[in-house]
């Protein structure tokens, strides 16, 4: 099951956060800007666990050219 990359901080509402930008997540999804999360002492307010770094996800490989395709298959 992939991460759902939500595209707004959760307590500020104005930072956009697109899939390759920094966010951070707590272990139900919850998604802050990096100034949220550092003013909330990397602490979730939802559930109380901790804030880590979002993975980035990057645009998949042009498999027709001989990259890497979603999966690891080319």
């Amino acid at each position: 099951m992939a991460l759902e990359m939500r595209e707004r901080c959760e307590r500020c509402e104005t930072a956009a956060l697109p899939p390759g930008g920094p966010a951070r997540i707590c272990s139900f999804e919850c998604t802050f800007c990096e100034a949220c999360a550092a003013a909330l002492g990397q602490v979730c307010p939802n559930c109380g666990g901790e804030l880590v770094r979002r993975p980035r996800r990057t645009p998949p490989a042009d498999t027709a050219s001989g990259g890497v395709g979603a999966g690891g298959v080319s």
